[in-house]
């Protein structure tokens, strides 16, 4: 079993660590089939609730692995069907009804813009930084970026970073939206965050998560079809009811 990406589990809590970190956790044809493989083996898993993503070392990922593409003899071919790999495992957890939230330190840079925001929310440490650098090594967006990033900040700061040699610092990143927070412990935050979704209604987050993830994508019409759906299957639950009956219990008591 490849060590390039490690799994722990805590219960229901899974937590997946990028370790490459003498390659900057830079994503090589190993790490992107871990990638993908880890990717169906917890979606399958009724057992998992949330997942931590985190990286070892002082970056979070530089993306894909340019010095594998470049002296590994391959074509473009074999670039593009790595690419399908990874970005099997990415869409994977952005459809799945899995809450994921991302520990941020270092340097995120290319395709890693796109692993990590595969996570619903991003955690930064101050001294994280964000940059793309396709264009200076005269390549494109890959594992989502193209459509991850301006979803994210919105099209023209995507083409800022994208169309420019710009970086921004975690400050500028919260400002844009690209992270939520940005704290001194982002492992422990992360952490809590993920904690807080397993004592409340998981399904419903991991729900909520998909509908956002999934409705971009979607006619307007099936979107408002999976609302009704998914909201009357949790009406449904047994969890769902002790905390509907509990929140008409106290509406009732505030207004006697």
């Amino acid at each position: 079993m490849s060590d390039t990406i490690l799994l722990q589990r805590d219960g229901a809590l899974a937590r997946l660590t990028f370790n490459r970190p003498a390659s900057l956790n830079a994503m090589d044809f190993e790490m992107g089939t871990r990638w993908r493989d880890l990717a169906h083996e917890l979606t399958a898993d009724d057992t998992v609730g949330a997942i931590v993503l985190d990286a070892a070392g002082p970056a979070f990922c530089a993306g894909g692995d340019v010095v594998q593409m470049a002296t590994s003899g391959g074509s473009g071919g074999t670039i593009t069907e790595m690419a399908g790999v990874i970005h099997d495992g990415i869409r994977t957890f952005v459809e799945s009804s899995i809450p994921m939230v991302a520990s941020v330190q270092g340097a995120v840079a290319g395709g890693g813009l796109g692993l990590m925001l595969t996570a619903d929310y991003v955690v930064a440490a101050p001294r994280a930084v964000f940059v793309s650098k396709y264009a200076n090594i005269g390549l494109t967006p890959d594992l989502g970026v193209s459509t991850l990033l301006p979803a994210a900040i919105g099209q023209r700061r995507a083409l800022q970073l994208l169309l420019t040699d710009t970086t921004i610092d975690a400050a500028t990143a919260l400002d844009w939206g690209l992270v939520a927070e940005v704290v001194d412990q982002p492992g422990d935050r992360a952490e809590q965050i993920a904690r807080a979704w397993l004592d409340g209604a998981t399904d419903a987050f991991g729900q909520a998560k998909r509908l956002v993830r999934t409705g971009a994508h979607r006619p307007f019409a099936d979107n408002l079809d999976d609302e009704a759906r998914t909201i009357g299957a949790a009406f449904d639950t047994e969890g769902s009811k002790t905390r509907v009956a509990a929140f008409a219990a106290a509406s009732r008591s505030r207004r006697s």
